[in-house]
């Protein structure tokens, strides 16, 4: 696609609870398309971390509002399909942001508005050309609501829940399949009746299931979506 001015960049939004298939869908258009990418469930982690390093209490919405201000984030796609790199500060940090700890810190931190509203402007400023795929939860909502195409893939927390136990044993770290669901029902709860920008589709988004399909399905569905929304694409 030929360069155009960033105002006028494609956008696509996918966006979904965690365990859904929003990364791997996410990496693999960045990769197809060659766009920038945001991974806006990353930035909240990677707010957790540096808030943690930094020795700041999620209940010190001040501190946590000028480290959100502050924060040098880059999203880096090797290959279709991986594990998105994620940079703070230049170092890496894609490892230490995956944890369930980290994780259900970001999930804490995210329903403060004030936090939401900081990050907001820096979420916005990925928007360029030649376009950007933007993975998270508010993406169609509220951070990019005039987007191109607007995806929300959801699955069950059952589903969700032995996905992330299949991922976590192939690192070789224990887990507890039953606990994993209850935290993930929990998560899910917490995200979708917070008031500030709650976890839900876009009224004009296009809703996936992936409960029953594989990830080779997902692309497949997605990829015609793509090829029949976005201006300027080989179909």
């Amino acid at each position: 696609m030929l360069s155009v001015p960033a105002s006028q960049a494609p956008i696509i939004t996918v966006d979904g609870p965690s365990g859904t298939g929003k990364g791997t869908i996410c990496s693999y258009l960045a990769d197809w398309l060659q766009w920038h990418f945001l991974d806006s469930g990353a930035l909240y982690r990677v707010l957790a971390l540096a808030a943690e390093k930094y020795g700041i209490s999620s209940d010190d919405e001040a501190a946590l509002v000028n480290l959100a201000k502050n924060l040098n984030v880059e999203f880096k796609v090797a290959e279709a399909g991986s594990l998105v790199n994620v940079e703070l500060d230049s170092m890496t940090v894609t490892d230490e942001i995956r944890t369930e700890t980290c994780g259900n810190a970001a999930s804490v931190i995210a329903p403060i508005a004030e936090v939401r509203q900081a990050l907001l402007s820096r979420q916005r400023a990925f928007h360029q050309s030649p376009g950007l795929i933007a993975d998270g939860r508010d993406m169609g909502t509220v951070v990019f609501p005039d987007a191109t195409l607007k995806i929300y893939l959801t699955a069950s927390a059952e589903e969700r829940a032995k996905r992330r136990y299949k991922q976590l044993k192939e690192k070789g770290i224990n887990a507890n399949l039953r606990d994993l669901s209850a935290a993930i029902a929990e998560r899910d709860e917490r995200d979708s009746t917070r008031a500030a920008s709650p976890l839900k589709p876009a009224e004009d988004a296009i809703v996936i299931d992936t409960s029953t399909l594989d990830i080779d399905a997902v692309l497949v569905n997605i990829s015609e979506l793509v090829r029949n929304t976005v201006p300027g694409l080989q179909k």
